[in-house]
């Protein structure tokens, strides 16, 4: 067998591919509603929007035509709600504990780049104890630019010590594929994440789909080398 990749690392979008953080998400969205004025809005009418950030929900929720400084009271209430509820609704997805354990044992690293802000990253890491085992968290504002530029993504290479070339990324976005391919990774795109309806993933050019995560650990037991 000729292999040209050798897997190092597995690096992960945080939210919507490693961990479900819409309940959380949408819930303190929805005290931010409530408390100027609007009204709550359904979990899937939002969901596909956490991706983007918390400003693209606050816009998906009550449009273009409401003045920024309304948008950006309710985009302050919601974060300082979410700060103070990092976890408390948030899960893995099915599968994906036993994922972790099984990259772990088979002696690879693993890693997180997220676009989120190191003041939410770093506290939700640490509730799901999951610091000490990642090899780098590197957040949205932990380097000058954020996915899909490449620099977010070298950092976590830096951090894990490991070679672009030697790592897959998994994320549910299509600036997360991006971002892999920008630095020459192998890339999974998550179907089971918060794709928006108009999203055509076969379209990104990722090297697999992934319908759960199980099928990610069987990517990965395909390209190692025996």
């Amino acid at each position: 067998m000729v292999c040209d990749f050798k897997l190092s690392c597995v690096l992960f979008d945080l939210d919507g591919t490693l961990v479900d953080t819409a309940p959380d998400l949408i819930a303190c969205l929805n005290h931010a509603l409530l408390e100027h004025g609007f009204v709550n809005i359904p979990n899937e009418s939002v969901k596909p929007y956490i991706s983007y950030g918390a400003a693209a929900m606050v816009k998906a929720s009550i449009g273009d035509t409401v003045h920024d400084e309304i948008r950006q009271a309710v985009l302050k209430t919601m974060l300082d709600r979410y700060q103070d509820n990092i976890a408390e609704f948030t899960v893995f997805f099915d599968g994906m504990p036993q994922l972790l354990e099984a990259i772990e044992s088979q002696g690879l690293k693993w890693g997180v780049v997220t676009n989120k802000l190191k003041r939410y990253t770093d506290p939700l890491m640490q509730a799901l104890d999951l610091t000490q085992r990642a090899a780098c968290i590197v957040s949205g504002d932990s380097t000058g630019n954020s996915k899909p530029h490449p620099e977010p993504m070298l950092e976590g290479c830096r951090l894990a010590e490991v070679k672009p070339h030697e790592c897959v990324y998994i994320g549910d976005a299509r600036h997360d594929i991006e971002a892999g391919k920008n630095v020459g990774m192998k890339t999974l795109a998550a179907l089971y994440g918060y794709l928006k309806p108009e999203d055509v993933p076969e379209n990104w050019g990722a090297d697999a789909l992934i319908d759960h995560p199980r099928q990610i650990d069987s990517w990965i037991k395909s390209t190692l080398c025996n």
